[in-house]
Order: C-alpha cells, then sequence, then structure tokens
C-alpha cells in the first residue's frame, strides 16, 4: 500500500455527546507539547450558549493499527470532571477565542494506536512567509464525510484571503477562502513545509467558521465563500503547564 500522509493522521473526527445521545459531529487534530498530548478543535464544538450547545463528553475516532488503518475505535473523553472543565479556552482584547484544547490520557490509548501531532516546530515562525493568496489545505470531515474504510478526513483547497499576522477586523483571525460546511470546525490550516520534523505541514490556524455578510440577500446572493480561521499561538498559550 501507498505510504499514508502523517497529516491524515494527526486530524481525527470528533462526535459530540450528552450522555449516549450523539449531538453532532466535527474535526480537530493532534498537538503534542513535551510529554503531553492535546485534542484541538473550535471551542464551539466543546460548549456553544448561543446554540445551546452543552455536550458532556466526546469520541475521538483513533487507528488502533499501523498496519491495517481499516481498524479503529471510538476513544471517549470526558469533558467535564466534578463539575469543572477538563478544557481550556483562551480570551484576548476582542473576546473569546473559538479554540480549545483538552489534554488527552496517552495511557488511556490503545498500545498500538496509529496517530501523528504537531508540535510547536510546526508553528510559523519570524522566517516564514505566508503571502495573501498562498495555497493551503483543509483536512476534515465535512458534513461528517470521510473515507468510512480507512477512517480517513477529506481535504479542502484554500487559499489566504486577508494579510496573514493582521487581526482582521481587530480579531485573532485571519480569512480563508475555501468551500466549507458543517462538521469542518476545529480542523487544522496547513500549508506544505517540508523542513518540518516528522510531519511535513505548518500549522497556520484553525478552521473556525463560514464568515458571511449579515445582511445578504439569500435568494440572490450566493454566500461570500470566506472562513475565519484563527491564529495557531493561542495552541501555546493554552498548553502552557500550571502555574507558568
Amino acid at each position: 500500500m501507498p505510504a499514508v500522509d502523517p497529516l491524515l493522521l494527526a486530524t481525527v473526527r470528533l462526535g459530540t455527546f450528552s450522555g449516549t445521545r450523539g449531538l453532532t459531529n466535527a474535526s480537530g487534530f493532534f498537538f503534542r507539547r513535551d510529554e503531553r498530548l492535546y485534542l484541538v478543535s473550535s471551542r464551539h464544538v466543546f460548549f456553544d450558549e448561543a446554540s445551546g450547545h452543552h455536550p458532556d463528553r466526546l469520541e475521538i475516532e483513533l487507528h488502533t493499527d499501523a498496519e491495517n488503518l481499516t481498524d479503529s475505535i471510538g476513544l471517549s473523553v470526558l469533558l467535564y470532571r466534578d463539575g469543572l472543565a477538563n478544557w481550556r479556552q483562551g480570551r484576548d482584547d476582542h473576546g473569546g477565542i473559538d479554540v480549545a484544547v483538552l489534554e488527552i490520557d496517552t495511557e488511556a490509548l490503545p498500545t498500538t494506536v496509529a496517530l501523528a501531532a504537531f508540535t510547536p516546530e510546526h508553528l510559523p515562525g519570524p522566517d516564514d512567509d505566508i503571502a495573501i493568496g498562498q495555497p493551503l489545505l483543509i483536512p476534515g470531515f465535512p458534513l461528517g464525510f470521510h473515507d468510512g474504510l480507512h477512517h480517513f478526513p477529506v481535504v479542502r483547497q484554500g487559499t489566504v484571503a486577508s494579510p496573514y499576522g493582521w487581526r482582521f477586523q481587530g480579531a485573532g483571525w485571519f480569512l480563508t477562502d475555501a468551500r466549507t460546511h458543517r462538521g469542518i470546525s476545529g480542523a487544522p490550516v496547513v500549508m506544505r513545509a517540508p523542513d518540518r520534523p516528522a510531519l511535513p505541514w505548518m500549522l497556520v490556524g484553525v478552521h473556525s467558521s463560514r464568515f458571511d455578510m449579515g445582511d445578504r440577500n439569500l435568494v440572490t446572493d450566493e454566500s461570500l465563500g470566506l472562513n475565519a480561521t484563527w491564529y495557531p499561538d493561542i495552541i501555546l498559550t493554552l498548553t502552557e503547564p500550571a502555574g507558568e
């Protein structure tokens, strides 16, 4: 079989649940910092007051055999313990940031688990040029759609649609031009970076949601086809060890 791009093993399908009742599907990805492993997704996947979305656990689909990627399991992870959130979210001067991280207990993973993870080395540095129109990829699970045999995400193409490094409308995001759907919230937004270790991709953002005009005529005007993508430096803040 051809080699599998590790990007497909770093991106995971999420299901949110209230008890045994399934609520929504979404996307996420793994991020490793030192010896700790985290799941990263959109904050509104874990909790969304506006829509009344209050799951109490997630199920993460994992590959259990690197030699046979048709094998998978669903790992159930609690979002709360003793009434307190197990996950972290962030804020800045503009308000809430739609990114959250949840630490994964690596001892709960199958011993044969096949996964990849971004690290701090995969974030953009001062020498990385991310220009207007730069091609990007967004792996995820739009409307829950995926390779149900091998449990891989599908990959959408996009481009940088606002100046990278600038806060669009004062918020900690930039815009991408890409066709996206429900279920892809929390997906990594990446560009090819062969110099990155093990995972040859640069993590340039976390896909949040489609960006549209509130006064758009739904009959005569097409959607903008633009998306809000949060800058990834918030992940470093959210994965700082407690007390630092």
